[in-house]
C-alpha cells in the first residue's frame, strides 16, 4: 500500500465519488496511508461508516472486499473453506488412489475457498477491506483479527503460512454495542463520525441528487437536524435522509412548509418503528417543517 493522494486532496477525490468528508476524516484517511495502519470508525448506524469504505475503494481504484462481523463468526469462516463437495466427487474418480496422494491432492489450491481475509492479503493489487460491525463478534475472533492485522499473514494448517502479498487498507467499524478491547483500539487509528450538521448533509444531498434544488436540500438538512433532536427509538441516518430527499424531489415538493400533508406522509421513508411514527404526529412533523423552512 503505497500513499498516493496528498492529505488536503483527499476530501475533494472523496467529493468526485460522492462522499463529502470533513477535514478530521480527511486526516484520519491520509493517516491511515502514511502509517499503514487500519482505521477504526465508530458512531451510531446510519451515519455512513460503510460508505467511507466503499468511497475509498473507489477513490483508490481499489476492490472493496467486506467482512459483515455477527455473533458467532469464527477465523475459519472468515478465511477460507475447502470446498467439500469438490473433494468429494474428486476422491471417488480416483478409487484405488494412495491415501497421502488423495490428501495432497485434494487439499491443494483447487479446492481452496477463499473468504474475505484471506482474500484481502492475496490481492496482487491492495484492496480495501471493510471489516463491518466488528462490535458483533466474539473477543476470540477479535484477537484472532489483531494477530492478522499485526503480522500480515495466516497459517492454513494444510498449505502452511500464506503472507500477504500486499497490505490492504482497512477499514473497520462499530455501532458501540459492546467494548472492544484496549489492544485493537492500540492497533488502529481512530475516528467517531456523528450524523453530519446541516451544512453537510445539504452538501451530500447536492452530491448524490444532482438534480435537487438547492433551497429543497438546505431545508431537508435542517428538518433532519431538528427530527434527530426528537426523541426516537431509531434515530434516521444518511442513507434514509437520501431516500426521503428522492421522494420529496420526484413529488415536486419544493417547499416543506407548503406541503405538509406530504411532508407527514412521506415521513415512512425516515421513521422505521411504530413507536417513532405515533411520536412523530402530523404536528410535530409541520412544526419541524416549519422551523426548517
Amino acid at each position: 500500500m503505497s500513499v498516493s493522494i496528498p492529505r488536503e486532496a483527499i476530501a475533494a477525490r472523496l467529493a468526485e465519488v460522492g462522499y463529502v468528508a470533513d477535514r478530521e476524516l480527511a486526516t484520519a484517511l491520509w493517516m491511515m496511508d502514511y502509517l499503514q495502519r487500519p482505521l477504526l470508525i465508530e458512531g451510531e448506524a446510519g451515519v455512513g461508516k460503510t460508505e467511507v469504505a466503499k468511497a475509498l475503494g473507489a477513490v483508490h481504484g481499489a476492490e472493496l472486499i467486506r467482512l459483515q462481523c455477527y455473533e458467532g463468526l469464527d477465523a475459519s469462516s472468515a478465511l477460507y473453506e475447502w470446498n467439500y463437495q469438490r473433494q468429494l466427487i474428486a476422491i471417488k474418480t480416483r478409487e484405488g488412489e494412495a491415501a497421502e496422494a488423495v490428501e495432497a491432492r485434494i487439499f491443494s489450491e483447487d479446492y481452496l475457498l477463499e473468504r474475505p481475509l484471506l482474500a484481502a492479503i492475496r490481492r496482487e493489487k491492495a484492496p480495501v477491506l471493510l471489516i463491518d460491525e466488528v462490535d458483533r463478534a466474539d473477543e476470540e475472533f477479535e484477537a484472532f483479527l489483531l494477530e492478522l492485522l499485526s503480522d500480515w499473514q495466516v497459517t492454513i494448517p494444510e498449505l502452511g503460512t500464506v503472507k500477504a502479498k500486499t497490505i490492504p487498507r482497512v477499514v473497520l467499524t462499530s455501532n458501540g454495542t459492546r467494548d472492544l478491547s484496549d489492544a485493537l483500539r492500540r492497533r488502529c487509528l481512530y475516528h467517531y463520525l456523528d450524523f453530519p450538521d446541516v451544512d453537510r448533509e445539504a452538501a451530500i444531498l447536492k452530491a448524490r441528487l444532482p438534480e435537487i434544488d438547492a433551497a429543497l436540500a438546505g431545508q431537508i438538512a435542517r428538518m433532519m437536524t431538528g427530527l434527530r433532536k426528537e426523541e426516537l427509538r431509531k434515530v434516521p441516518g444518511v442513507a434514509e435522509t437520501l431516500d426521503w430527499a428522492a421522494t420529496l424531489a420526484g413529488l415536486g415538493v419544493n417547499d416543506l412548509a407548503a406541503e405538509p400533508e406530504i411532508v407527514h406522509a412521506t415521513l415512512i421513508a425516515l421513521l422505521k418503528t411504530h413507536e417513532d411514527r405515533l411520536r412523530v404526529t402530523p404536528e410535530v412533523s409541520a412544526r419541524l417543517a416549519g422551523k426548517a423552512a
